[in-house]
């Protein structure tokens, strides 16, 4: 059967050896068994630069090459920082953060999410300042161990604001995905980011259009099916 395979949000860390495990499983017995992969952000719980030794990083990059597919990946809000270089080492194609496929007669929209948030007004005003070119370029520039401290500040920081923010603030705006979606002309979109998975079904221009949203790999694996027939969304345990 012909089918594409979509993932997000597996936020890959050494202290979740069980997560990893689950991955390289997902990696050896179901990826193969379809035409392409896509990742749609945090692959990984943070990256500070390809130059990191991390030795999950090596695991992981040489489990993506050795897939007979093809791997297709779009920065999340955690990897935003993930590089060519890191590309190149684990055969992923790098997209941009926001790419249209056309796909067994489907034309479907793909992203991470985290721009369809709009509603969170700091983190949004969050993200424009970390995606400047040259912010990336001068935090890249610095020694990794300072990279490391940086880093475990801003996840601290963000978890501690993220703990006051309402669960609809922080889920995606309505207006943000009809806006998307009629922007690339498609009444099929499929993102990551918020946690919550479900396909949600509504009428986009007075035709049907559908939204489906991958889980994160806390306890359980999630993926999105895209096939003929249309989209499915599967848990499976790791």
């Amino acid at each position: 059967m012909s089918r594409t395979l979509f993932i997000a949000d597996l936020h890959l860390c050494q202290e979740e050896p069980a997560i990893t495990a689950g991955f390289l499983r997902f990696l050896a017995r179901e990826a193969p068994r379809c035409d392409a992969l896509y990742i749609l952000g945090d692959l990984f719980e943070a990256w500070i630069g390809d130059d990191d030794p991390n030795p999950l990083h090596q695991q992981v990059a040489d489990a993506l090459r050795a897939l007979p597919v093809p791997v297709y990946f779009i920065h999340g809000n955690r990897d935003f920082l993930l590089g060519k270089a890191y590309g190149r080492a684990s055969g992923m194609t790098l997209l941009p953060e926001e790419q249209v496929l056309t796909c067994y007669g489907h034309r479907v929209l793909i992203l991470h999410g985290d721009t369809l948030c709009t509603d969170d007004a700091g983190y949004q005003r969050f993200r424009a300042k970390v995606h400047q070119r040259w912010l990336q370029r001068l935090f890249l520039a610095l020694p990794l161990f300072i990279r490391q401290r940086i880093a475990a500040r801003m996840r601290d920081g963000s978890k501690q604001a993220n703990q006051h923010k309402s669960l609809t603030i922080m889920d995606v705006n309505a207006d943000a995905v009809e806006a998307a979606m009629l922007r690339q002309q498609t009444h099929l979109m499929i993102h990551g980011h918020t946690h919550r998975p479900a396909i949600h079904r509504f009428e986009l221009q007075g035709k049907p259009a559908q939204r489906a949203v991958l889980g994160a790999w806390h306890e359980r694996g999630s993926m999105i099916q895209l096939d003929a027939s249309g989209i499915s969304l599967i848990e499976f345990d790791f």
